[in-house]
C-alpha cells in the first residue's frame, strides 16, 4: 500500500521539491504484526530531521495510525517520506509550504528475515563523502553519493561497502552505521560532518551506556578498524550484524555482536 498525503495513490506532483531537488527527509523502519517497532525514536528523529531543514513534521499520532494502515500484517517495512511539496522552478523555497508525506509498506527483503546470515561480507568503496555540516547526521532524500557508492558492486556475496570522507576518516556503510570493538571497548565514527545518524546507531549508544560499556565516538582511519577485534553494522531494518570479512581481511567471532544484538532492543516500545 502506498498512501500520499492520507490517500492511496503511487503519484506526486511534477514539481514537487524532493523529486526536483532531495528537498525532504525520510525514515526507513521495520514492523511486526502491523506495529512499527522503536516507533519513539523513529518519530523522534523524523523530526529532528525536519526541523534542521525547516519543515513541518506531521503530528505523531496521526503518522502513526498511517504507519499502521499501510504495514504488513505480519513482518516488513514501512518507508517515511516528507518533502518540502510542490513549488515553482528554482532553489528558493515557497513562502506557504505543503509539505508532501509519502508512506508505502514492502515485505521484509530475505536479508533482513530472522534467518539470515549474521556474518556479511564488506568492502571499501572508492567514493568519499563530502563534508557539509549543515546536513551530517540528517536522513535526507538526496543520497546521490550512497546510489554512486553502491554502483561500484555487483557481486551478490557483498552485503555491504564502507565509506570514508574526503579527509580519509571513516563514517559508515552505505546503508548502515559503523561499530567495532578493540579491547573490550565501542567504536563508533564521529558523524558531526557527514554521513547519517541512523535509529539503530543510536539505540546501540544508549544502551552501551546502560550496560556500561566504554564508548567512543570520533575520527578513525581505516587502520583502527583494520586492528579491530570485532566490526559491527547496524541499521534499523537488518539489526546488528558481524563483518567476518572486509577485502581481504577477515575476523573470528569475538561475542560483541551478540551482546550488541541484544542490547538494540532492550528498551523495545
Amino acid at each position: 500500500m502506498i498512501l500520499v498525503n492520507s490517500q492511496r495513490s503511487d503519484t506526486v506532483s511534477a514539481l514537487d521539491r524532493g523529486l526536483a531537488y532531495g528537498d525532504g527527509v525520510f525514515r526507513t523502519l521495520r514492523t511486526h504484526a502491523g506495529q512499527p517497532l522503536w516507533w519513539r525514536d523513529q518519530y523522534a528523529k523524523l523530526a529532528a530531521d525536519a526541523a534542521a531543514l525547516a519543515l513541518a513534521c506531521p503530528d505523531e499520532a496521526g503518522l502513526l495510525a498511517e504507519v499502521c494502515q499501510v504495514a504488513e500484517t505480519g513482518q516488513g517495512v514501512v518507508k517515511i517520506m516528507l518533502t518540502r511539496g510542490a513549488g515553482a522552478r528554482g532553489y528558493a523555497p515557497p513562502a506557504a509550504q505543503a509539505c508532501t508525506r509519502i508512506l508505502l509498506s514492502t515485505p521484509l527483503p530475505p536479508h533482513a528475515r530472522p534467518d539470515a546470515a549474521v556474518d556479511v561480507t564488506a568492502r571499501w568503496c572508492t567514493l568519499r563523502l563530502s563534508r557539509q555540516p549543515r546536513l551530517a547526521g540528517i536522513k535526507h532524500l538526496n543520497r546521490l553519493e550512497n546510489v554512486l557508492a553502491r554502483s561500484e558492486w555487483d557481486d551478490p556475496e557483498i552485503f555491504e561497502g564502507l565509506l570514508c570522507d574526503d579527509g580519509g576518516a571513516v563514517i559508515g556503510g552505505v546503508m548502515s552505521n559503523l561499530f567495532w570493538v578493540k579491547e573490550g571497548e565501542l567504536f563508533t565514527p564521529d558523524l558531526s560532518q557527514c554521513g547519517v545518524a541512523g535509529v539503530a546507531r543510536t539505540r546501540l549508544l544508549r544502551a552501551a551506556m546502560r550496560r556500561g560499556i566504554r564508548t567512543h565516538v570520533g575520527r578513525s582511519l581505516p587502520d583502527a578498524i583494520l586492528a579491530a577485534d570485532e566490526v559491527m553494522i547496524c541499521n534499523s531494518v537488518i539489526g546488528v550484524r558481524r563483518v567476518a570479512r572486509l577485502d581481504d581481511v577477515s575476523w573470528s567471532p569475538a561475542g560483541w555482536t551478540d551482546t550488541l544484538k541484544t542490547a538494540l532492543d532492550d528498551d523495545v516500545d
